[in-house]
């Protein structure tokens, strides 16, 4: 399973987010070019205006995507958000090296080298959503979610082919289609400027993008695109950050 979703690194929500007032790249996506190597401009900042990408504003500043999501601890898929400012240099400390490999830096006073910077991981969920969720589907659940880790940043349901898919709360949908590789067929559900929530690997979709759906109602039919097996991958998203569902789902 671990498989499937490295390939969430590449960016998975890239098609659905932006209809939400943020944005994520794909790595290689639209922009001015490739950018080999950095070119950091100390004290230099830029506001996210809507429609902006973190691939478009590395590029026109000469910057690696890696980098730049770097030095403002953004981890793949890269969403950042209208209003939000983004650092054109590293921190004190954290120096990227072209490609977005994290170097150690060395002490002036000792010469001594301190321990490379660890890539940022989720923030914790928050208190409370504002939303009443509900369980996507039956069946056990067989994959939780890590945070932090970029092959579990949701939750496995398994069940047979053909059971019901439900909407975990009220919302619209703004993405319901098969190009996102490794989800196979998905549907992403914009709950409220917020939140979201994503569900992968049906085997037919039942709502088109701009549908306005209930909690509780069908979506799709729990399939295995994407999968090696009948399951639903679940997943909620706050200001496009993956949290745990299992915070915001009753107890079964």
């Amino acid at each position: 399973m671990s498989t499937t979703y490295r390939t969430f690194a590449t960016g998975m929500l890239a098609l659905a987010l932006a209809a939400c007032s943020s944005s994520v790249v794909r790595e290689g996506g639209s922009g001015s070019g490739p950018v080999t190597s950095s070119r950091a401009k100390p004290g230099a900042t830029v506001v996210v205006k809507r429609g902006d990408n973190l691939y478009r504003i590395a590029t026109d500043n000469g910057i690696t995507l890696r980098d730049l999501a770097a030095w403002n601890g953004i981890p793949s898929p890269y969403t950042i958000h209208p209003g939000q400012r983004i650092r054109l240099y590293p921190s004190a400390g954290n120096t990227s090296a072209p490609g977005g490999r994290t170097t150690a830096s060395t002490s002036p006073r000792t010469g001594s080298s301190t321990p490379p910077t660890r890539p940022s991981t989720p923030a914790p969920p928050p208190v409370a959503s504002g939303l009443s969720w509900r369980w996507p589907a039956d069946g056990e659940l067989i994959g939780r979610f890590a945070g932090g880790d970029p092959t579990k940043q949701g939750i496995d349901i398994a069940g047979k082919s053909g059971a019901p898919v439900r909407a975990a709360s009220d919302g619209v949908v703004v993405y319901s289609g098969s190009g996102l590789v490794g989800y196979g067929e998905l549907i992403i559900i914009k709950h409220n400027d917020q939140w979201l929530s994503a569900y992968g690997h049906n085997r037919n979709r039942l709502v088109n993008e701009g549908a306005v759906v209930k909690s509780g109602q069908q979506i799709a039919e729990m399939g295995r695109s994407g999968a090696a097996r009948d399951m639903l991958h679940f997943e909620v998203r706050y200001n496009g950050k993956p949290v745990d569902p299992l915070s915001y789902l009753p107890r079964r």
